[in-house]
């Protein structure tokens, strides 16, 4: 049987797909969250087989910033991007951290059960959609190398999609349990590491990186 943890900040998505997997004996649900730092604590409590990761989570550890924090320190949990969204900055990240699969939400149930079983069993798996825009990629000279961004350390990831988010340094220290001070340290030196001078100017940029969405602040 494999041991799944849904993560997606949507009731109504998590419950669709516990009652598709729910079906099959081959799977089991072992729990479920819509935020990011209760994802990374699910995988260590539990150490599921798989866990269903969304990538767009509220607050300052998103889905890739969770599975990159999972796949480092749970490896033994395989982690699958399940998402809207096609975008090619989220193909490249989750490729580049350690996801093993790249799943659509407009896939259907027998895609769903096909992913999980390959990556329990070892393998990759991308949605056809996806897998196209791997191969442009790749035809077209385009890197999948680390840029700026996959520099920053995993807390000034945090701190940068906070800041890109609209929070405040006081209201991110709260939000991660670090001090003012720290959590300011952290701003400053992402800032320069990123060669930033303004919080509009981060904010274009997490945009274009989609480390928020158009939608978000």
């Amino acid at each position: 049987m494999i041991r799944v943890v849904i993560v997606d900040d949507h009731d109504l998505v998590r419950e669709g797909i516990r009652a598709i997997l729910e079906q099959d004996p081959a799977f089991e649900v072992v729990g479920e969250t819509g935020d990011g730092q209760e994802a990374i604590r699910l995988a260590t409590r539990l150490r599921p087989d798989v866990l269903l990761m969304d990538v767009s989570l509220p607050g300052g550890i998103g889905g890739l910033e969770a599975t990159e924090t999972i796949v480092a320190d749970c490896p033994g949990s395989k982690v699958i991007i399940l998402t809207q969204y096609e975008n090619r900055e989220y193909i490249k990240r989750a490729i580049r951290i350690g996801a093993r699969g790249y799943l659509l939400k407009r896939s259907v149930a027998a895609q769903l059960k096909e992913a999980i079983k390959a990556v329990h069993a070892g393998q990759r798996y991308l949605h056809p959609l996806v897998a196209e825009e791997l191969v442009d990629l790749v035809t077209t000279g385009r890197s999948l190398e680390e840029d700026d961004y996959d520099r920053l350390t995993p807390r000034e990831k945090q701190v940068f999609k906070l800041l890109a988010e609209g929070k405040t340094s006081r209201e991110i220290s709260k939000y991660l349990s670090i001090s003012l001070k720290t959590a300011m340290t952290h701003r400053t030196n992402l800032m320069t590491k990123l060669e930033m001078h303004s919080r509009a100017e981060l904010i274009r940029y997490a945009i274009r990186k989609a480390i928020i969405s158009v939608e978000e602040p």
